[in-house]
């Protein structure tokens, strides 16, 4: 079975992508599972490479075939789109609009059957659009790319997976968006990738929106009702081992026991504190629903670290994992 080859984006060049990107291909047990390669900028790679101490060589390639894929020398897809000296960190439109063709370039390449799977090192929304590119992050972004109608943000941490029925928005817009089709399809789109991870009898649980989950009507407005049951029952119908809604205070504590494979939450705070909280150094974001296999780093930028040599590249080892583990096994 041949290794995937796996894009890596280099992120916002004044935070700490960069650096991590370096660290992560620094450990040569990368290379045993995969065939890694950066879409980057060169230049800042070498410097975030001097600055941790790396010691790693750079190669730079025109294209993804030409990529050697060799421990102890990091390929780089080139696009020679920073300014000299731009400064670590501060916001910058050079660095997003960087960091947005970085991804745009890396897309293209999976969705040409050139690589197997893309790993995003973090970019900074502000930086994003003040580059001229008017998306919230990676999610909207990739799904623009590909022209994929709706995605879902899906987290992991250790023993414990969230998917996100409503992702990037304010908590009243998102209890407004959340209704019985959209729950029915995240919940799909979640019990899908856990199959592909060969977890064939996924036990899924489904919070509620309200404190208590409603506590029989007692709190809210009827939302679990109306909003979250009827498509547990749609789920049900389809003989899926799906739960809820259930009080997301103590679920994430019964998922992190091992009752349940997979939560859905319903809205962005209440689905990653749990998982962050568990560790940002080993968490992974990944985007389901894409015609791609998407996985990311769960921080930021760390603009209070960047070019500091300090950054830990554990989530963005774990990212790779992640994308090693979905992606299908046609590469060279």
């Amino acid at each position: 079975m041949s290794k995937p080859r796996i894009a890596i984006t280099m992120g916002d060049a004044a935070g700490v992508g960069p650096e991590i990107v370096m660290k992560a291909l620094a450990h040569r047990v990368v290379y045993e599972d995969c065939c890694p390669f950066v879409v980057g900028d060169a230049v800042r790679l070498a410097e975030a490479g001097h600055i941790a101490g790396m010691g790693l060589a750079l190669r730079i390639i025109a294209d993804a075939g030409e990529a050697r894929f060799e421990p102890g020398t990091v390929d780089c897809l080139d696009l020679k789109l920073l300014p000299p000296g731009l400064p670590f960190g501060m916001i910058s439109a050079a660095a997003g609009h960087a960091a947005h063709e970085y991804v745009r370039v890396a897309t293209e390449l999976a969705l040409a059957g050139k690589i197997e799977g893309l790993v995003t090192a973090p970019l900074n929304k502000e930086a994003l659009q003040a580059g001229g590119h008017d998306f919230l992050g990676h999610t909207e972004l990739l799904a623009a790319l590909t022209h994929t109608p709706e995605v879902s943000m899906m987290l992991t941490g250790p023993g414990l997976r969230v998917i996100l029925v409503t992702s990037h928005m304010g908590l009243i817009a998102a209890v407004a968006a959340i209704e019985p089709g959209l729950v029915e399809r995240t919940i799909a789109r979640g019990r899908e990738v856990l199959l592909k991870a060969g977890i064939t009898r996924a036990r899924i649980a489904v919070c509620g929106i309200n404190p208590h989950a409603g506590e029989n009507g007692m709190f809210g407005e009827g939302e679990e009702e109306s909003k979250i049951v009827p498509a547990i029952a749609a789920t049900q119908a389809r003989g899926w081992d799906v739960h809820g809604p259930l009080p997301a205070d103590t679920l994430f504590y019964r998922a992190r026991r091992g009752d349940f494979d997979m939560v859905v939450a319903m809205y962005h705070d209440q689905g990653l504190g749990p998982v962050k909280v568990l560790g940002l150094e080993l968490g992974v974001n990944i985007t389901v629903g894409l015609p791609v296999i998407r996985t990311s780093v769960d921080h930021g930028t760390a603009f209070d670290i960047a070019g500091t040599g300090k950054a830990d590249e554990r989530s963005l080892l774990c990212a790779i994992d992640a994308a090693i583990a979905l992606a299908p096994r046609t590469g060279a």
